[in-house]
């Protein structure tokens, strides 16, 4: 499956937004260098963990937040930076039941060999309704393998709604790929 790049969701970041949702109100446009984790794939969650770290990429220009942007800070573990949320074309939507991950507005560390990828501890997700796997591509295997760094369906709803009546940053025509065939799925343990 080929994974295809967003927030940047989200997101930044699919992403990308956290689970419970960020206000309209509370989104802030602005242009700096975030980590991108809308395609991030994740390490196994370890049982009784509540989160996990992705593997993200480094990104400069206009995204999206909660705060405002900011400026990398130096810290003992690297170079620091926030995970925000760049808007995306398309995605299966996912109704099953396992586990996934939110990187939205979570701190993240810049890998000191390459610049362009981040670490980013994320929060481990489950139960919270439909989720959105980012991608250009769809097969039945699409929301049973792995995991990723998501959104919910209604906040990636949430976030386009809140990008049109912006100037710096527009959303795209969202296309759902799987639509009409989202039902139950089979998990996979989470790997």
């Amino acid at each position: 499956m080929k994974q295809a790049g967003f927030f940047g969701i989200v997101v930044t970041g699919l992403a990308v937004l956290g689970s419970g949702g960020a206000l309209a109100d509370n989104y802030q446009v602005c242009k700096s260098t975030y980590a991108l984790c809308t395609t991030a794939k994740c390490g196994p969650v370890k049982a009784g963990s509540d989160t996990v770290e992705c593997s993200c990429e480094v990104r400069t220009g206009y995204s999206v937040g909660s705060s405002p942007c900011q400026k990398p800070t130096k810290t003992s573990a690297g170079e620091q930076i926030r995970s925000r949320y760049y808007p995306i074309k398309s995605y299966a939507q996912c109704a099953n039941n396992r586990p996934w991950a939110t990187c939205y507005d979570k701190e993240c560390v810049v890998d000191k060999d390459d610049p362009s990828k981040a670490t980013c501890k994320c929060s481990v997700k489950e139960g919270e309704g439909d989720w959105v796997m980012v991608t250009d591509s769809y097969t039945p295997e699409t929301c049973t393998v792995g995991v990723y760094s998501s959104a919910t369906v209604a906040e990636l709803n949430q976030v386009t709604d809140f990008l049109k009546g912006q100037k710096d940053l527009q959303p795209f025509a969202l296309q759902v790929l799987n639509a009409g065939k989202v039902g139950s799925m089979t998990p996979s343990s989470a790997q």
